[in-house]
């Protein structure tokens, strides 16, 4: 039997609902797979680390640094007893200024005096008796030439006289030692200076010791002093010591002194990984203070060439000391870096870097080589800042 008129309609209905049907499921799949597509390609965007960069800054021509140092008499002078007894007197205190040979203080030494004593009358005794002994030595030569005596007896007579020459030099000699010993009862100021210790007084007994007795007074010259700071080693090379140095002092505040370089240790020293510098200032003033701490300014060769970046810039890993630059296709290229000063918040580069190239001023975690960054171009005020 013919397809009637409803049926026809029918089946062009179910046709077109069919169409409609593929159309929707042909679309959702499109939208799909374009939200898919979005959504990968954001994720990969977001992926992608933001970071700022910074250039390179030339460091100052005149840069300086400054480092602890300490003040020093330039000649020290610890006066010890060379004789035992008591002390007589003592003519300068502490801060009084003392001349070269100028009496500071008196030992009375009733022991040495009683010695020298003794020395001279065996002197006296020895001399005697080595003229009585030229006397008869003289007279045995002249009787053997006429016979009366023996050689021998003549010679030994001579060995006599030999003999008691000999014992008088001693004698003579040991006064002399005396003598000496006496004239350190009394206690002089070795060179110009000022007495700056005084650790005795009128009565006290004072035993000899020489270098390793209790000091009785200190002369000191302070109208030049040593200043002496420890450099650490990687600023050595880069110290101007042929131009001044300037010193300050807490007890001065704003006042400064000049200072000149005199001499280096020309070493490191292996426990502190420093250089001893000793330098010379003038004190004629008598403002500074030995013993006293200073402030040392220096002047740093090179400062013009040197680079500066920030200390957040810094990476430190297994590799080293690094930096991480961006090159023109927004690539990170990790840079090794020595350095040559920390100021703290930003620091001196020795070597590793230009003043092209552009440093990422805080590289986040887990930044590697050849990894995609987006910069951060600075905005129009901090343009202007730089």
């Amino acid at each position: 039997m013919p397809p009637t008129e409803s049926h026809r309609g029918l089946r062009r209905a179910g046709i077109v609902i069919a169409v409609i049907a593929v159309v929707i499921v042909v679309s959702g799949i499109g939208i799909r797979v374009s939200d898919h597509r979005q959504m990968t390609e954001w994720t990969e965007e977001q992926a992608i680390p933001t970071v700022a960069v910074v250039a390179p800054t030339q460091g100052e021509a005149d840069a300086r640094i400054e480092m602890p140092g300490r003040l020093e008499a330039f000649a020290r002078a610890p006066l010890n007893a060379r004789v035992s007894g008591y002390l007589k007197t003592w003519k300068a205190d502490i801060g009084t200024p003392v001349k070269t040979g100028q009496l500071i203080a008196e030992i009375e030494a009733p022991d040495i005096e009683q010695q020298l004593l003794q020395a001279e009358a065996d002197l006296a005794s020895a001399e005697a008796n080595a003229a009585l002994a030229a006397s008869t030595a003289k007279r045995w030569q002249s009787m053997l030439g006429r016979d009366s005596v023996s050689k021998q007896e003549v010679e030994e007579k001579a060995g006599d006289l030999a003999a008691k020459e000999a014992l008088a030099k001693a004698a003579r000699a040991n006064v002399e030692r005396l003598r000496t010993m006496r004239g350190f009862t009394r206690i002089v100021a070795p060179f110009d200076g000022v007495v700056t210790a005084r650790n005795t007084d009128i009565g006290e007994l004072i035993t000899a010791g020489g270098g390793t007795g209790r000091e009785l007074f200190v002369v000191s010259d302070t109208r030049k002093l040593r200043v002496y700071v420890n450099v650490p080693q990687s600023y050595v090379s880069r110290l101007n010591t042929e131009a001044k140095a300037l010193i300050t002092v807490p007890e001065h505040p704003g006042k400064e002194y000049s200072a000149a370089v005199a001499a280096s240790a020309g070493a490191v020293n292996v426990a502190t990984g420093t250089t001893l510098l000793q330098l010379t200032v003038d004190n004629k003033a008598g403002e500074l203070l030995p013993g006293g701490y200073a402030s040392v300014s220096f002047e740093l060769l090179g400062g013009a060439k040197a680079l500066r970046v920030p200390a957040s810039a810094l990476i430190f890993d297994q590799s080293g000391l690094r930096v991480a630059t961006v090159d023109s296709e927004s690539r990170v290229v990790m840079k090794p870096i020595t350095i040559a000063r920390d100021h703290g918040s930003f620091i001196e580069v020795g070597g590793g870097i230009e003043a092209s190239d552009r440093v990422i001023s805080t590289p986040p975690d887990g930044l590697m080589a050849g990894s995609a960054v987006r910069v951060l171009e600075p905005t129009a005020k901090e343009a202007n800042a730089g």
